[in-house]
């Protein structure tokens, strides 16, 4: 047996208080108690913790097992060229910009019936995955667009660290076709290559029904595009209200998110015996950041 297999059975028998860990995995428990989630759980983790967190599917996710320090990214203009024989090829303007990204922890405690845990039939892991992508992916989501920095990563939607405001609507609860059309082009062509739309339920359901003078829809139905690009919803984005930035549009494989510590667990067996329960108290660390702020574009209300 490997010792990936050796570790993925000892974690499942301590979630489940069958036994502790085996000994020569108890180098894996770190300072507060928990063991990390083994390889094969993180293997249908990821996954579902993509889909309650859009940015996990369109961002850039960076891994390393630093605590702390700087990230290092390249924002590059540079192209490629034909060249005769013997010609040098010309350098591009590449330069290199480090950003400081801390190791944010965000953590979570969730309970099970002592009866449940214990029952062979129970599947337990496909239970602790799905609570555990929920929780933390709609909360990362959250902080991604909304953060302040404070204790969490620094928003997408930050007045001063995050997407640049490319155009102010007229109305402080309505948002015009024309509006719409100068958000597209108010992006760098090169960054509306990839660019997608990110709008909450509320604002989807306006722009759906919005039409041009001629009575034409902007919203394609037929491949949920709006101006040929792609639609992602997040209901963590603000409404149609005044100040709100309803709107996000661009190129988010600029939005980094570095995780330096995956999910860990600790079992808590003791704490709510009472209740016939057993607890376990998740966590994880990591920060985000637009590393090219003009990269994404919004569209704030007057």
């Amino acid at each position: 047996m490997s010792n990936q297999s050796m570790y993925n059975k000892a974690f499942w028998n301590t979630m489940r208080t069958q036994q502790e860990i085996y000994s020569e995995m108890s180098n894996m428990k770190d300072s507060t108690g928990s063991y990390p989630a083994p390889y094969e759980f993180m293997h249908s983790y990821t996954p579902a913790l993509e889909k309650e967190n859009v940015f996990r599917r369109i961002g850039t996710v960076v891994k390393t097992t630093s605590p702390e320090g700087k990230i290092f990214a390249s924002t590059s203009t540079g192209k490629a060229e034909w060249l005769s024989e013997g010609v040098a090829i010309p350098e591009s303007n590449d330069t290199i910009n480090q950003f400081t990204l801390n190791s944010y922890k965000l953590a979570s405690l969730t309970r099970l019936k002592h009866t449940f845990v214990t029952d062979n039939k129970f599947d337990i892991e496909k239970y602790l995955k799905n609570e555990f992508a929920r929780r933390f992916g709609r909360e990362e989501e959250n902080a991604f667009l909304n953060g302040d920095g404070v204790d969490a990563p620094t928003g997408i939607l930050h007045p001063t660290e995050g997407a640049e405001v490319g155009v102010t609507a007229a109305g402080t609860d309505a948002i015009t076709y024309d509006e719409v059309i100068k958000l597209y082009f108010s992006l760098g062509k090169h960054y509306r290559r990839n660019a997608v739309w990110i709008i909450n339920d509320e604002t989807a359901l306006y722009l759906r029904t919005l039409k041009d003078s001629s009575g034409n829809y902007l919203w394609n139905h037929s491949d949920n595009t709006i101006l040929g690009k792609p639609v992602e919803y997040s209901n963590y984005m603000p409404g149609m209200e005044s100040g709100n930035k309803a709107i996000a549009f661009g190129d988010f494989s600029f939005f980094w998110i570095v995780d330096r510590q995956s999910l860990s667990v600790k079992v808590l067996k003791e704490k709510y015996i009472l209740e016939g329960q057993i607890g376990y108290a998740s966590y994880e660390r990591l920060d985000a950041k637009l590393i090219v702020p003009e990269a994404v574009k919004v569209l704030q209300l007057a």
